[in-house]
């Protein structure tokens, strides 16, 4: 896949930033849109995000309203906004444009690096925060389901099991315990009881969607922040912050039960359909397919 270079993204630092635009650098990790440093002819930079077909290793989509493919100036933007109101610090914004948005570049130390310093615990107090804003219909900040929509965990349902068709297609491992998977997932989502208040959530927080600037966690990926179940929320954290997670009073314990095999499902899923395409890290793509395989059936 061509990356975009200084011809391509000259125009933009020279809207967002009235100054010439001397490189370009791709920043490793995306893979539904393109990150890229802008090095000015001052010496100074900035982050340009690129929503494009060139820059979308996805080789199909799904379309599901929540999930499907959360990607997109639009979705940045309501996410951004949302997360700001709740009091978590996302990158500042210089320019917006229909498929590029520029934001300040607060360099590349991820929390993933820091882990044992108090940066973690300004991030669980964030978090917390963002969470406390809540809303009574489930969905995107922009795109609220009504009222009337199916049920959270009912979503949830009708995703794992087609995660788990798909599954069954690609890993011997999982068709072997297909029927044992769909009831286990079944009896799960039959004991929760029904919710009216969802959280504000990122939707897909690991330690490297964390930058760490002036001692203080930044939120980077946002497009999949959403209102739903802070469980969901919680069951990624778990999986991603390992003995780093900072469990909350008040979470729902059969929703965790029901969302770890969902989440588990979709993350073997998710990986191997996005190697069908030209995904470039790709042992890393397959080691977490692999790692979600073994949790599927330890569940």
């Amino acid at each position: 896949m061509a990356h975009l270079g200084v011809a391509d993204l000259a125009g933009i630092a020279q809207s967002a930033y009235g100054r010439e635009l001397h490189d370009v650098t791709r920043l490793s990790g995306g893979s539904k849109k393109g990150v890229y440093r802008l090095t000015l002819d001052d010496g100074t930079t900035g982050i340009a995000y690129v929503w494009r077909a060139s820059e979308d290793y996805w080789p199909e989509h799904d379309h599901d309203p929540l999930f499907g493919h959360a990607s997109g100036r639009d979705l940045f933007l309501t996410a951004h906004t949302a997360l700001t109101e709740s009091g978590a610090s996302v990158p500042g914004l210089v320019l917006t444009t229909p498929d590029v948005v520029v934001v300040e570049d607060l360099g590349s130390d991820f929390l993933e690096q820091s882990l044992d310093t108090e940066v973690l615990d300004r991030l669980w107090d964030d978090l917390a925060a963002v969470h406390r804003h809540t809303s009574p219909r489930y969905g995107r900040p922009s795109a609220l389901q009504p009222l009337d929509a199916p049920a959270v965990p009912d979503v949830v349902l009708h995703r794992a099991l087609g995660h788990l068709e798909a599954c069954c297609a690609r890993v011997p491992r999982i068709a072997a315990e297909r029927d044992r998977l769909e009831t286990q997932l079944r009896q799960r989502h039959a004991v929760l009881a029904p919710r009216t208040t969802y959280s504000l959530i990122h939707g897909e927080l690991g330690p490297d969607h964390v930058l760490v600037a002036d001692g203080r966690p930044v939120l980077i990926d946002i497009e999949g922040a959403m209102f739903f179940d802070v469980e969901w929320e919680h069951v990624f954290l778990e999986l991603r912050f390992g003995s780093h997670h900072r469990p909350v009073a008040g979470l729902d314990q059969a929703r965790m039960s029901f969302y770890r095999p969902a989440q588990h499902l979709s993350l073997v899923e998710g990986p191997l359909r996005l190697l069908d395409g030209g995904f470039p890290h790709r042992e890393a793509m397959r080691a977490i397919a692999e790692h979600n395989v073994g949790r599927v059936l330890a569940c």
